[in-house]
């Protein structure tokens, strides 16, 4: 059946909704970051997606979906131009990846090289993984489909799009380094965030924008599921009830709690029954808190915002997941295998680490990644940008 009006703006609020998200991703490494380098987090996520938004129209949808749209406007508005409301909800996906990977390496990364590295990402190393799980590309899918009785599912991204982002960004964290002072030895310097309001409102404004990611990923108004609805509802509870006791009430960890859940849910919020969605994201929001103190304090991976635990390790937990609770006897609509879920998550890792390697390493080689040790001291938004974002002045 063609997409019709109905269809264009049920779609258009979708891709709203999730451009919102972009807005909390910048609010949550704000609040997050040291008040020095507050003013790069907002203008780095707003000048990575709109690269993103040329790589993807550009090159990346073309890559993912074998569909140009250098075509001219009369094919394009076709079907009311559902093809570009189409590219335009799924590139608000694709640009998530750099907007992931800046929490990460906030603070002490050189921004022309990290909008370079945000191009070639959104170009071509995520519409890669993309095409693979969502557009049957090279057959992996079939194949998946003959062993294993069932395709790889992600409804909504919880590997494509944030397990991917997760992985890429400890590449680039790995290979950027520490903050300067973050660890001297065995000690490890805290660096509490700079504002919890502001971090607070950037996971609200996420996880509103999440139903419109998740609900909206049926991408037709005739596939839309009250379930997945349900099931994110239920998922954003657990995560922030298990990151509230598992990190005793610590403010940022409740506040990534939800996110946590999301992440997770992503990938069966369509085939889960509503406590399995529960479950799923409450073993997310103990992971993330988790596996944040641990990448921190044990192995001194200085991982500003979490993002591998948050996007990377909850985002595969979440492709998993949809193999299990998926499953009609855990009360699942079935139609999953958990192998097929493991093959095809464990993939998405291998692409995400290596493509970040690539990109991340090449640009190393060549310009270098990362801010100069005075520039760094002086913090990004003076050493970038030329302003701070409190004035001193008494006006």
């Amino acid at each position: 059946m063609d997409p019709n009006a109905n269809d264009v703006l049920f779609i258009l609020l979708g891709a709203i909704m999730v451009l919102a998200m972009h807005a909390g991703f910048a609010f949550l490494e704000v609040g997050t970051v040291r008040q020095k380098n507050q003013v790069n987090a907002l203008v780095k996520i707003i000048s990575d997606f709109c690269a993103s938004t040329v790589a993807y129209f550009v090159i990346g949808y073309g890559v993912a979906y074998g569909t140009s749209l250098m075509v001219d406007a009369s094919t394009l508005s076709q079907n009311n131009g559902y093809e570009l409301v189409k590219f335009f909800f799924l590139l608000t996906f694709a640009a998530a990846i750099p907007a992931i990977i800046s929490g990460g390496i906030a603070e002490r990364a050189k921004f022309n090289t990290q909008l370079a590295a945000s191009f070639a990402l959104v170009g071509f190393i995520y519409p890669f993984f993309e095409g693979i799980a969502w557009n049957g590309n090279f057959g992996v899918q079939d194949w998946l489909q003959n062993a294993y009785g069932a395709p790889f599912h992600d409804f909504a991204g919880s590997v494509v799009v944030h397990g991917m982002g997760g992985w890429i960004a400890v590449v680039a964290v790995v290979l950027l380094g520490a903050r300067a002072g973050r660890y001297k030895g065995d000690e490890v310097k805290a660096q509490p965030p700079s504002s919890i309001p502001w971090l607070a409102l950037g996971a609200w404004m996420l996880t509103v924008g999440w139903f419109g990611f998740n609900v909206m990923s049926a991408q037709m108004i005739e596939g839309i599921s009250g379930l997945v609805a349900a099931n994110s509802l239920m998922a954003m509870a657990g995560g922030t009830l298990a990151a509230l006791v598992v990190g005793k009430r610590d403010p940022g960890f409740v506040h990534n709690g939800p996110l946590a859940g999301l992440v997770a849910i992503c990938a069966g919020s369509d085939v889960m029954h509503p406590v399995g969605g529960f479950l799923t994201g409450a073993v997310a929001g103990a992971l993330f808190v988790t596996m944040f103190t641990v990448t921190q304090n044990r192995w001194k991976i200085d991982d500003v915002l979490g993002v591998w635990p948050l996007h990377g390790i909850c985002g595969a937990w979440g492709g998993i997941a949809a193999g299990i609770f998926g499953l009609e006897i855990l009360g699942g609509l079935g139609g999953v295998s958990l192998m097929s879920q493991v093959v095809g998550t464990i993939m998405g890792i291998i692409i995400a680490v290596i493509g970040g390697t690539v990109v991340y390493g090449a640009i190393k080689a060549i310009f270098g990644i990362r801010l100069s040790e005075e520039d760094e001291a002086v913090g990004s938004d003076l050493a970038i940008h030329r302003i701070s974002s409190v004035s001193d002045k008494d006006w």
